[in-house]
């Protein structure tokens, strides 16, 4: 039977987690599982992470009170300060109300968060859903959710929401499989080396996808090669017998790809790929119509997201269809459901024909010059342009370079005023200037409410408005008020 909440025991999580039994029942049952304090419910099981900036042993006492049946903590944490409070637990002499429920099960480990990812991995090996694990530098989520969309017809999915792609949230994801599951389509993303590969171990998948190698997370990889051999963990990690969807344009995934023998299918424009997109037909922002091509077959494809990185984005959502076996006429279904993704290159339709182009879930080098293009292309006859980006972060030594590229760019897709916020916005400036740009079409913001001032003082009927920038940049503010400020 199919591991359940409400049936799981202490003694079985003990068992896959090599964890030791402090105090308690082994026989102790858990209805979920938690690592935030704020959200307990009763009878739960509370994990005790640790990381940077927080310690979640400082809520061990708290979420018992709340109503945990149980803890997960670490070795030194029990035998510390907290040691008296244990020993009240075992002895029954706690206040009345310091426990909310029965004596709970306080399961032992070394480290908390390599526990976890250990109950994730047996979990996941409790059920029989068919895997996919996503990584690369830009359209992880995208891809994701397309693949979701493709896989959901026919199939009960389980697949990764919001930003649930590290070392905590891909355990959590996985232990919300149940029995229906037939597919789990998981986001996995990393900052460092090694993380790949443990999000690997723990998945385990049946399929693994990397979509590009580009500039992200630089401050822990240093170079596009060190991202690319931290992608490549993937390839090297996954079982022998899982296929590898890989994009067949990116010369440096596929150096290393062919450095390492494997089944790959290959997705990308370029006539070698295994699949691959034909007769593309731009639908302007209504999105594109196309044919996904494999081997001497085709099927007409519909996306209702524009732009060429959402095309190269659903191929791979067909690859992965196809190395699980399932009939493309699925695909096409899936694909025409897909309808975009908020602050995902979001289409908003403003009073004045005024058209906000909504990116500002995250951003890279690679994501922003894609989007930009596709902004460049898709802009209405005789429209004007207006951006407003933030900082790219992460980017370590290459951050200045790269922002003051992001400027070019802007300058190059025609924008008609630029808006810069950030540590690097003169950077940003300076690109624009030196591309070309007017000095009064370029405007260093120093917060998102001043950004979104300066864009509506300047915003007239038919203009494309773009936003983009990382996620804590918080541009999705500017967004907000300017669709509050048009709706008045």
């Amino acid at each position: 039977m199919a591991a359940k909440w409400n049936h799981i025991t202490a003694g079985e999580i003990a068992l896959a987690t090599g964890a030791t039994l402090g105090i308690g029942e082994s026989h102790t049952v858990f209805t979920g599982l938690s690592t935030d304090s704020r959200s307990i419910l009763d009878g739960c099981l509370f994990v005790a992470l640790t990381g940077d900036r927080f310690d979640g042993h400082d809520f061990v006492q708290e979420t018992l009170r709340k109503g945990a049946s149980g803890a997960i903590v670490t070795r030194a944490f029990f035998q510390s300060s907290e040691a008296e409070y244990f020993r009240s637990i075992r002895n029954g002499e706690l206040p009345a109300g310091e426990i909310k429920g029965p004596n709970p099960a306080i399961l032992i480990v070394d480290d908390t968060m390599r526990a976890l990812g250990d109950l994730a991995a047996w979990w996941r090996r409790a059920h029989h859903a068919k895997v996919v694990g996503i990584t690369g530098s830009s359209g992880k989520t995208t891809a994701k959710e397309l693949t979701a969309s493709v896989l959901g017809i026919g199939h009960s999915i389980l697949k990764t929401q919001g930003n649930f792609n590290n070392l905590i949230g891909l355990p959590l994801t996985l232990l919300g499989l149940e029995e229906q599951h037939e597919r789990a389509v998981l986001e996995m993303g990393m900052s460092r080396p090694g993380e790949i590969a443990r999000l690997t171990e723990i998945a385990d998948p049946d399929v693994g996808v990397i979509l590009n190698v580009g500039m992200a997370h630089m401050e822990g990889l240093l170079s596009l090669e060190g991202i690319a051999e931290a992608k490549a963990e993937l390839m090297e990690e996954i079982r022998p017998e899982a296929p590898m969807v890989l994009n067949g344009d990116d010369e440096l995934l596929m150096k290393k790809a062919n450095a390492i023998s494997r089944k790959t299918l290959t997705f990308g424009f370029g006539e070698r790929n295994d699949v691959r997109a034909g007769r593309i037909q731009s639908c302007g922002l209504n999105g594109t119509r196309f044919e996904m091509k494999y081997g001497q077959n085709s099927w007409p494809a519909e996306l209702k997201v524009p732009g060429s990185h959402n095309i190269m984005n659903a191929l791979a959502a067909c690859a992965v269809g196809i190395a699980l076996g399932e009939k493309p006429e699925k695909f096409m279904e899936g694909l025409s459901l897909f309808g975009g993704i908020k602050g995902r290159f979001g289409i908003v339709r403003l009073k004045g024909d005024i058209i906000l182009v909504d990116d500002t879930y995250n951003a890279n080098p690679s994501s922003l010059r894609a989007a930009m293009e596709t902004v460049g292309t898709l802009r209405p006859e005789r429209s004007r342009l207006i951006v407003g980006l933030g900082d790219m972060l992460e980017l370590g030594s290459a951050a200045v370079e790269a922002h003051r590229n992001a400027g070019e760019l802007v300058e190059r897709v025609g924008a008609v005023h630029f808006f810069a916020m950030g540590v690097h916005a003169r950077e940003m400036e300076q690109g624009a200037l030196a591309a070309g740009m007017p000095l009064r079409s370029v405007k260093i913001v120093q917060d998102c409410e001043e950004m979104a001032e300066n864009i509506m003082a300047e915003m007239k009927e038919r203009d494309v408005i773009f936003l983009k920038g990382s996620r804590r940049m918080g541009l999705e503010r500017v967004s907000e008020e300017i669709q509050r400020r048009n709706l008045e």
